[in-house]
């Protein structure tokens, strides 16, 4: 676990603007939005053509005035899993105050078209599909956020140094599957050990298929683990409220195909992923790395990725899991605001 100090003292040894330390110190208290007691309905909705289908695509904020130079860069936002949704950030359509706000669900996840081909399930492929998501919406400059598993696409995406990337956040991000299990392993050790002992026997076979003991004490076991460092606060009641008409949700075989059966566990076409050479390739002062006090993708391993990405810098979210967004939502969100406001005052 990594107290107040030592969350100042990964801030001070990466160079990290005031902005993270002073978020660490409780600056910002007062100066984020409140939280939004309901999310607002989209300006706009569309289906976009992608490699391999069709994606659900939602706007907020005046999108128009930004293509017509009237409007800072959109901020377009790329979701976890693989298989997850655009709902994580529903919390950051408050900045649609200041820029327009994309959020979309990747193929075969939530609102957008399922296929349901593996041949589909590639990083390549992911990477194209966010491109193909500017090029439908005609957007010459935008910023990319990814989160968790976006935050792999958007590692990529960035490695590419296309000239419409306004800046890159990297929030949470899988890096490399190599660092993201080595992470989960020292996260285990600061659970207690029946938890512990728990998880390591959950990882061998089950004493029979049909043992409904041992199976939910697995369950039990994976929970205290989320618990601790995936999402540490219960859905607010706008997050449980919104259930747009057709959204199929998490996509669990996607999930399991690429990833695996939990966080804490790599089995699938990831299983070797490596994306820690493109860290080299970054424009270091245009990239933000953000992640919670108590990520699954821990602060000190974060810091080592952003020191490489030279010229980047690092904000830690004090309180946050992994779901920085639905965590400390205010918090996340004014560190967002901060940097998109800075990077927009660069040259193009």
């Amino acid at each position: 676990m990594i107290d107040r100090r030592k969350l100042l003292g990964l801030c001070a040894a990466a160079g990290t603007t005031a902005l993270a330390a002073g978020m660490a110190r409780g600056a910002l208290a007062g100066a984020a939005p409140a939280r939004l007691a309901a999310f607002p309905r989209p300006d706009r909705e569309l289906r976009l053509p992608v490699p391999g289908g069709r994606v659900y695509a939602r706007i907020n904020g005046d999108l128009d005035a930004a293509l017509a130079g009237a409007a800072p860069p959109p901020i377009v936002m790329v979701h976890g899993g693989p298989g997850g949704t655009h709902s994580g950030f529903l919390d950051a359509l408050a900045l649609s105050d200041e820029r327009a706000v994309i959020l979309y669900d990747q193929l075969d996840s939530g609102l957008s078209d399922h296929p349901m081909d593996p041949a589909n399930w590639t990083v390549g492929r992911f990477v194209d599909e966010l491109e193909a998501v500017r090029e439908g919406l005609k957007i010459p400059r935008w910023h990319v956020l990814g989160h968790s598993w976006g935050g792999t696409v958007a590692l990529e995406y960035g490695a590419r140094r296309s000239p419409a990337l306004a800046s890159l956040m990297l929030a949470s991000p899988l890096v490399s599957t190599r660092s993201w299990i080595a992470d989960a392993n020292l996260l285990r050790d600061d659970l207690p050990p029946s938890v512990r002992d728990q998880l390591t026997r959950c990882e061998g076979p089950a004493p029979s298929p049909t043992d409904k003991a041992f199976l939910a004490a697995c369950d039990a076991a994976t929970d205290a683990f989320y618990a601790a460092f995936l999402t540490r606060e219960p859905p607010s009641p706008a997050h449980r409220a919104y259930r747009p008409p057709g959204d199929r949700g998490f996509n669990p075989v996607l999930y399991k195909t690429m990833w695996g059966a939990t966080e804490f566990s790599a089995t699938g076409t990831l299983k070797a992923y490596d994306g820690e050479p493109l860290l080299d390739r970054l424009d270091g002062p245009r990239t933000l790395f953000l992640v919670g006090q108590y990520d699954e993708a821990r602060p000190a391993t974060t810091l080592a990725f952003s020191r490489r990405a030279r010229g980047s810098e690092l904000a830690v979210v004090p309180g946050a899991g992994h779901a920085t967004f639905t965590d400390r939502p205010e918090e996340t969100t004014a560190v967002l605001r901060q940097w998109l406001r800075r990077r927009d005052a660069l040259p193009s």
